[in-house]
């Protein structure tokens, strides 16, 4: 199905303020990019799969707080479902990050360069905002800064 440019235009302005937001930390601006019902699923690049819009935003939060982190997303691949309210989206990324010294240990790394995809779903919310409602996350490469050898 053939998606409006209103439309098209307002979910790529979701997912370029998802990344603002996240790499700013404005948390709360951030957990508005999502409903409810979320479900993110990291588990393709090595994280966990979460289940609600606020357990995922702790999540991210917890392992970025005091990271510099640098999110874009580009090309994306837009199919309206039949519905007409939600929405397919693949979008190419790539991202930078640059752990905390006191997470560097627990981690295992300095940070990463990585590039990959994120496969979504968005919803038409009663606001008519359009928000995630799943996305998944999964890496083709992914450069790892290991940390420095001791000595």
């Amino acid at each position: 199905m053939t998606i409006a440019f209103p439309d098209w235009l307002a979910i790529c302005e979701t997912k370029a303020r998802y990344c603002r937001l996240m790499d700013t930390k404005d948390w709360q601006g951030w957990a508005d990019c999502f409903v409810e019902d979320l479900v993110l699923d990291t588990s393709p690049a090595g994280g966990l799969r979460v289940e609600g819009r606020d357990a995922a935003v702790a999540y991210v939060r917890g392992a970025i707080e005091q990271a510099r982190t640098a999110h874009q997303v580009h090309n994306p691949e837009i199919a309206l479902e039949p519905d007409g309210a939600s929405a397919r989206v693949v979008w190419a990324m790539n991202d930078r990050v640059e752990m905390a010294q006191d997470r560097q240990a627990a981690v295992g790394e300095v940070g990463h360069t990585g590039y990959g995809h994120y496969h979504e779903r968005y919803v038409r919310c009663p606001d008519g905002a359009w928000r995630i409602a799943e996305t998944r996350l999964s890496y083709l490469q992914y450069d790892s800064r290991p940390l420095p050898s001791p000595g």
